[in-house]
């Protein structure tokens, strides 16, 4: 019986534990609900910058600015309407992703129109065919320095 006991004390202390370390559920007071106020922007801006650098060192360009995004579609509509699919801000984040494969892979051709494919394909499977022209528009239009 005390080992049935011991069992149960110890699952409660441990969930407990648990559930103070996670943050439980109840609101500690000690802890503010809200983003101090004042000082707030520099430590929202460094994450962003910290993200911006990492993704340059990886060869992932910044988002664009309107008018390539909307040259940048176009060129993928060309190729298919279904690459788009209605969905800019996908087709735009899979192609500044397929730069950074792009800046990994720099002399293997084939696996950056592999992993073109592999990428943009969804409900719709793309030739290789296909791969190769949008990897021609991700580097025309989203990073022309890879």
């Amino acid at each position: 019986m005390k080992h049935r006991t011991a069992v149960a004390w110890s699952a409660a202390l441990i969930a407990a534990a648990g559930l103070t370390a996670c943050g439980g559920g109840a609101k500690s007071e000690s802890r503010p609900s809200t983003a101090p106020s004042g000082s707030g922007a520099p430590s929202e801006q460094a994450p962003s910058k910290a993200i911006a650098d990492a993704e340059a060192r990886l060869g992932i360009p910044p988002k664009p600015d309107t008018a390539t995004q909307q040259r940048y579609i176009a060129a993928l509509d060309a190729i298919s309407r279904d690459i788009v699919n209605g969905k800019p801000e996908r087709a735009v984040s899979r192609g500044r992703s397929t730069c950074g494969a792009i800046h990994s892979f720099p002399k293997d051709h084939a696996k950056q129109v592999d992993q073109t494919r592999q990428r943009f394909s969804g409900a719709t499977q793309f030739t290789p065919e296909q791969a190769e022209k949008i990897l021609q528009a991700v580097h025309t239009h989203l990073c022309p320095k890879n």
